[in-house]
């Protein structure tokens, strides 16, 4: 929420004739502090009013919040009633605020100030609206915003690239504990024991023939010692 600041600045303004004349205009200022709004008009009018100028004054303002419509300069300051139930008692209380707008006279900033707060959840009424001796009204800008260049087309923000990498994460997360495991199938283990070939049916005749010549030749031996 915005805190606005009234200050009031002397200087001497010319007039039509080419005189000049001292006066001492308002401006409404968004500041987070007294000292932060003094350094502001000054570096604000600064290279507004020609000559010097004096900050005489500066005091909180309760402007809520200002309407800036780009056809007019002329503010005029609206006050805002609604009606809100208490949240410790439960009782109703009536709420008053006051708020900025601009507009060419005192009808026209009553169609836009209730244009302006058209999405409020609650009844309001606007019970007063005066013409405002503010001159000008500063928000609050931040530079380091208005000279920063927009970011390359190709590249992401880092709250996009985190929120990317944050679903990434959930998604790998929520695979992992509906994934179950296969078992895995126990592979035979090979008999290590060597397993002899059968012999052929040559191998089989030779083996006879050579036992049907080793009995010829034990009969021979025999019958030589018999001798």
């Amino acid at each position: 929420m915005r805190t606005w600041f009234l200050c009031k600045v002397k200087y001497a303004k010319e007039n039509e004739q080419g005189l000049l004349k001292n006066v001492t205009e308002q401006y409404l200022i968004d500041a987070v502090s007294f000292t932060e709004a003094e350094a502001r008009i000054y570096d604000m009018l600064g290279s507004v009013i020609r000559g010097d100028f004096q900050v005489t004054n500066i005091s909180k303002s309760n402007i809520v919040d200002v309407f800036f419509y780009d056809d007019i300069d002329l503010w005029h300051k609206c006050k805002i009633t609604y009606v809100v139930a208490d949240a410790d008692s439960g009782k109703e209380k009536k709420v008053t605020q006051y708020m900025l707008v601009t507009a060419h006279d005192v009808k026209e900033a009553y169609e836009r100030i209730h244009e302006s707060l058209s999405n409020m959840l609650v009844t309001f009424r606007v019970p007063d609206i005066n013409e405002s001796p503010i001159v000008e009204i500063f928000p609050y800008e931040s530079e380091d915003e208005e000279l920063l260049p927009p970011p390359p087309s190709h590249l992401k923000p880092v709250s996009e690239v985190k929120a990317d990498q944050q679903r990434r994460d959930e998604a790998r997360a929520e695979n992992q504990q509906n994934h179950t495991p296969e078992e895995e199938e126990e592979e035979p283990v090979e008999d290590e024991t060597t397993i002899e070939d059968e012999p052929s049916e040559e191998d089989i005749e030779i083996k006879e023939e050579v036992s049907e010549e080793e009995d010829h030749t034990e009969d021979s031996e025999e019958e030589e010692e018999d001798k």
